[in-house]
């Protein structure tokens, strides 16, 4: 890899969006479904690997939150420090043929420890993904537009989880657990090759007016200035609690219908991936759009959606704990499932437009760090840890009770979220003052 101002073939800087503008993000959002549905495979596979292999609960929940979490969160940042500075195509592409390659070791693990370590790999992949596709579409579409065209690319992340739920559950159903990893894992190679060859790295920063023309700073410099910018320090917190309410309840929901409610494989592949990636994408997508709207005349919107948001999904998310047959908390589910995710496009909206372009990469994985470490690794894990503590006394109700354990996240974030939109409009007052 070359530093791309070298030698690279830069990309129109003028801001009018183009077919190939659109192609650049579809290439993006299929290797970003790739890497959901690699991550999220474990969610519907909970229950057979949990039979083959004598895992517990919080076994299981380590597995899909703090195995991955971890790894993926922490090597994010030296990634994303070479992604600002070289280039982040084919960065984007050797990570999706490692990440791929561990998807299909996991259907070889044999016990928790392989399985584990496993996960890990695929953890150390994906740290690779996600920050320089941010810094990529934020040189593909001016400011004003980046909500919007972080909605489209977040759009990955419920094909990803719907693919992988209904992918998964068929397969498993049919050819069991292991080969449900090794199908998962082949597609992320052929992205990989499709990415190089017909994706061009952009001009870094090319649609921004910049006072400064590069930053180099040291990746602790760069954590201290970001954890020292109230609007920064703020919206990554109030990701990371949003994202341990939504990946903590998509972790364990279908498990929660399955073995609490009576759903079978079957019913999970054709009704609840339907309905959850139906209902992520919509909230996604109407997250982003709406925001850059209402941003307009309020620049605290890029928290308030997500706040008002959580606020709507309380009542919703308790009945879905509540009911008694899996259809009607299949029902009540698509609030919840519409709500948990609109935090993540307004969220890299902001911080995408708040630091300069050659350090966007890492400050995206800033935000990551914190949606992983608080919110992936926290959120699963607590979920299945208090179904375990239960389950002598409720047995297979206690994993309601665990579900239940994410209301207080929920209040926590809407808190969280309120602030950050007084933050957002302090800030834009001052800089019209």
């Amino acid at each position: 890899m070359t530093d791309d101002t070298i030698g690279e073939r830069p990309a129109d800087p003028a801001p009018r969006r183009t077919a190939y503008h659109y192609y650049v993000v579809a290439v993006l959002v299929l290797i970003y479904a790739v890497n959901f549905l690699d991550r999220q495979i474990m969610a519907i596979l909970v229950a057979p690997i949990g039979k083959d292999l004598h895992l517990s609960d919080t076994q299981l929940g380590m597995l899909s939150g703090v195995a991955f979490a971890l790894f993926y969160a922490t090597l994010g940042l030296p990634i994303a420090r070479l992604a600002d500075r070289y280039n982040r195509v084919r960065i984007i592409a050797v990570s999706c043929a490692i990440w791929s390659g561990f998807t299909v070791c996991c259907g070889l693990a044999g016990n928790f420890l392989q399985l584990a370590a496993a996960r890990i790999g695929v953890g150390i992949g994906e740290a690779g993904g996600s920050p320089p596709s941010y810094s990529i579409i934020a040189d593909y579409f001016p400011p004003q537009d980046r909500g919007y065209a972080m909605s489209l690319y977040s759009l990955g992340i419920p094909l990803g989880i719907t693919l992988g739920t209904a992918f998964g559950a068929l397969v498993a159903n049919t050819y069991g657990w292991r080969v449900a990893f090794f199908a998962a894992g082949a597609p992320g190679i052929v992205l990989a090759v499709l990415l190089v060859t017909t994706v061009r790295e952009p001009l870094r920063g090319g649609l921004d007016r910049l006072k400064q023309a590069s930053i180099t700073s040291s990746l602790p410099t760069a954590l201290r200035a970001f954890f020292s910018n109230p609007v920064l320090r703020s919206t990554a917190l109030s990701a990371g609690l949003s994202a341990f309410c939504g990946y903590g309840a998509t972790a364990w929901a279908p498990a929660y219908l399955i073995r609490t409610l009576g759903m079978t494989l079957p019913e999970v592949a054709l009704w609840y991936s339907l309905v959850n990636g139906v209902a992520m994408a919509t909230g996604i997508f109407l997250s982003g759009w709406v925001a850059d709207r209402w941003a307009r005349t309020n620049p605290g919107a890029y928290a308030l959606m997500p706040a008002i948001g959580l606020l709507i999904t309380l009542p919703f998310f308790i009945g879905f704990l509540t009911a008694h047959s899996w259809t009607l908390a299949l029902l009540l589910f698509v609030v919840p499932g519409l709500t948990f995710s609109m935090y993540l496009a307004p969220a890299l909206s902001v911080i995408q437009n708040a630091v300069h372009p050659s350090e966007r990469s890492t400050s995206g994985a800033i935000l990551l760090l914190m949606i992983n470490l608080i919110g992936l690794s926290g959120g699963p894990f607590l979920v299945g840890w208090v179904s375990d503590a239960l389950a002598p006394r409720f047995g297979a109700e206690s994993l309601r009770f665990g579900l239940a354990a994410l209301i207080p996240a929920i209040l926590l974030a809407v808190v969280v979220l309120f602030r950050g939109a007084v933050l957002l409009r302090r800030r834009a007052a001052a800089a019209q003052a």
